[in-house]
């Protein structure tokens, strides 16, 4: 069993500037193919279960596939539920056998934030786990708009909740789909100025390459997302294997066949955070 704890990913990430990869779950094939290009690769993974994932699995199963695939493998695996917005709800994921929580209160007014992440990282902590919590709030490519997070809430927050890992917004968005954007480095630096917290960045697929690689190995960000960016690769790989195998209607045999390009996107993501 190679299940591990987010503090015990991102604490050697933070002493050794690196950046795991939180990537972002949503059925088997993209589970497996991510833990298979970890193993490749000889780095960590987070199994990430967000909003979508768990509205179509629930829970209690995808803990069961989280663990199972951390056992066949001799890579640290951390089964994380990313964007849990509940107690309640964070609560059945740790009874689940996640060994991460993220808690998300970005919405919330400051001292509500505070109150409910440190409940529930007391929480986590006590049952031997880790806890991530949202410090100004990441928005959405086609929604509602990023609000930048403060240097001083942060310190505030990372002190008073006791997260092992703090997501901030410095021009990170969700969904995006292209690389145009890129993060705030001066906001980024007044941020790690005032935290010793290793520092997570959600939307991670619009941060441009590049940038991802040299904050990655520079900064105390120690977990990049990445969902859109392999969940593009998973639909172009089917509509390729859909149109040059028309008669193929077997749902086993054509994931099969998308799984191996899944896998590939996936290492080069990994590889892209790691130290030289």
């Amino acid at each position: 069993m190679t299940l591990a704890t987010l503090a015990e990913v991102l604490q050697p990430a933070l002493k050794n500037n690196y950046a795991v990869g939180g990537l972002v779950t949503l059925g088997w094939e993209d589970m497996r193919a991510y833990v298979d290009a970890a193993e490749a690769e000889g780095l960590p993974v987070i199994l990430q279960a967000g909003p979508s994932c768990r509205a179509h699995t629930p829970l209690p199963v995808l803990g069961k596939m989280f663990r199972h695939l951390a056992a066949r493998v001799s890579i640290p695996v951390v089964a994380h539920l990313d964007h849990g917005y509940t107690f309640d709800e964070c609560k059945e994921a740790l009874e689940s056998g996640f060994t991460s929580l993220m808690f998300d209160g970005s919405r919330k007014p400051l001292a509500e934030n505070i109150e409910k992440t440190a409940k529930i990282a007391e929480m986590a902590h006590a049952a031997g786990i880790s806890c991530e919590g949202e410090i100004g709030f990441v928005g959405y490519s086609d929604g509602e708009n990023s609000l930048g997070t403060d240097p001083d809430e942060a310190s505030q927050f990372a002190q008073e909740t006791g997260v092992d890992a703090m997501a901030i917004s410095v021009g990170n968005v969700h969904l995006q789909q292209n690389k145009e954007g890129g993060l705030d480095e001066d906001r980024i630096r007044a941020i790690e100025a005032v935290t010793e917290v290793p520092l997570v960045i959600h939307g991670g697929s619009g941060v441009p390459v590049n940038q991802r690689k040299r904050l990655a190995q520079s900064s105390k960000i120690c977990k990049f997302n990445i969902g859109t960016e392999l969940r593009m690769a998973f639909g172009t790989s089917l509509r390729n294997t859909l149109s040059s195998s028309p008669d193929v209607f077997d749902r086993v045999q054509i994931l099969k066949n998308v799984e191996p390009d899944v896998q590939t996107a996936a290492r080069r993501v990994l590889r892209g955070l790691a130290a030289d």
